[in-house]
């Protein structure tokens, strides 16, 4: 999928409709007991720098969405029952949170209670001003501190319309959206012809992960062996974790920045093709494009070790592969770019260092900080800068993503890190990033993509 943000995922005029859970729904929930599932660690230390960055005066919205076409004029009321019974397939949906004092409590409808109410928004003529009230209702309705925290809305018209659907990240990750366009035009589909309506099974539980990777996390102390490797990888890094290593123009100590957006095409189908067959003999991709980020970054910032966190999905289990939920560990590398001078030396470096530290991405890095003791206070939405790499070719409905303008939406507002993404697409790749607002940042970036797309190029021969 094409990662972007609101303003560049063609959003065209028409008629904005809107849904969000019901009165009812929020009433009924107000009135839930505990649930005895705890957060995920990833989702305490989410919801709680929001709340540390709110105390310090600054609304950060951390929504993450997709944009996707519904052929012709479509019958809301269909759509409404496919939007619906598509939410109740995901438990993280209907479930959120409380603070009790410091500590965070969870809370989680039954299927039966929750339904959706509509709103006809009214008709929009300019695309600018659409995009603008989308933005700004979706910072709203997706906020982190809030609960309902998810909304959807449909752009209707003759030829078509465009469906938005926007989540706090707390509740899904960038994979996660993946699966939506081709589960709800399957959805929609089903409920057009006038099938009778079964609803669909639903997914392995976000929830219930977040209790077994606690339980989990829970078992290990200071003295475990992952807590003492990430003790000296942050040592490292001069008692903090990682950025992206080129200048960005910040100021130290300044006001958190804010951010821009860049998304482009990176390589072609052909050249993505050859790209991934050098790097193969390496394990793949994602080790080239950390490879060649490692060498481009010491030209342009001179560091002699490239040290990063990698972010891997935890869906270690095949029944979690269709479940909406916030499934990401990290993995600290260092890769020591002054003594690898070339792509295959850098790759050699990378493949190592990798092999070495994925199983740390299966231990939530909020629990090892914590038992770190570290004062981590929370300034930013991003605790370190990221590379992510997906290969979404496999994923169900990937091949009509461009035909039904696809696209995964990150919200850009602020941020002092540089988080990229390169996906995999039938077309080729796609390159998106977040980065600070500043002309030496901008610069710097261009001068990563450009160096980048000229790296996996090289490959082609």
């Amino acid at each position: 999928m094409r990662i972007t943000d609101i303003q560049r995922c063609e959003v065209r005029p028409g008629r904005l409709v809107e849904w969000t859970l019901s009165p009812a729904t929020v009433a009924a929930a107000s009135g839930l007991p505990e649930d005895s599932r705890p957060p995920a660690y990833i989702q305490e230390s989410h919801l709680r720098t929001a709340r540390c960055v709110r105390e310090d005066g600054l609304f950060v919205p951390t929504w993450l969405g997709t944009a996707f076409d519904l052929p012709g004029r479509v019958d809301l009321d269909v759509l409404q029952a496919a939007l619906r019974d598509w939410t109740l397939r995901h438990e993280t949906l209907r479930s959120g949170f409380r603070w009790d004092g410091d500590e965070l409590r969870r809370f989680t409808l039954d299927a039966d209670t929750v339904s959706l109410r509509r709103e006809v928004v009214g008709d929009f003529t300019d695309a600018s001003a659409l995009v603008r009230h989308l933005q700004d209702r979706f910072d709203v309705a997706a906020d982190a501190l809030a609960w309902p925290n998810l909304i959807y809305a449909a752009v209707v018209r003759d030829d078509g319309t465009s469906v938005y659907m926007a989540f706090d990240h707390s509740n899904v990750d960038a994979y996660s959206l993946h699966g939506i366009p081709a589960d709800i035009h399957e959805l929609y589909a089903t409920g057009a012809e006038g099938c009778d309506r079964v609803r669909p099974e639903p997914a392995a539980s976000y929830v219930d992960f977040c209790e077994i990777e606690r339980a989990d996390a829970d078992r290990i102390d200071e003295g475990h062996d992952i807590v003492g490797r990430w003790r000296e990888f942050i040592r490292r890094c001069d008692g903090t974790l990682p950025g992206f290593p080129v200048d960005l123009g910040l100021e130290p100590g300044g006001r958190l920045p804010t951010q821009r957006m860049m998304s482009e095409p990176l390589v072609d189908a052909d050249t993505a093709a050859a790209f991934e067959a050098y790097c193969r003999p390496f394990g793949g991709s994602l080790v080239g494009l950390l490879a060649a980020t490692g060498l481009i970054v010491h030209e342009l910032g001179g560091q002699s070790v490239y040290r990063t966190v990698v972010p891997f999905h935890t869906r270690v289990k095949s029944r979690w592969s269709r479940s909406v939920g916030w499934y990401v560990g990290g993995a600290p590398i260092e890769v020591p770019v002054a003594r690898t001078p070339d792509l295959p030396s850098a790759l050699r470096a990378v493949r190592a260092e990798l092999q070495a530290a994925r199983p740390l991405a299966r231990m939530p890095l909020a629990r090892v900080l914590r038992l770190l003791g570290a004062d981590f206070r929370p300034t930013s939405p991003d605790l370190y800068s990221i590379v992510s790499f997906v290969d979404a070719r496999g994923i169900a409905g990937s091949e009509r993503w461009a035909e039904q303008k696809a696209y995964g939406l990150m919200r850009v507002s602020y941020g002092d890190q540089v988080c990229a993404w390169v996906n995999r697409l039938h077309e080729g790749l796609w390159f998106a990033s977040r980065y600070p607002d500043t002309d030496v940042a901008y610069k710097n970036m261009r001068l990563y993509v450009e160096r980048l797309r000229d790296h996996i190029a090289s490959t082609v021969a």
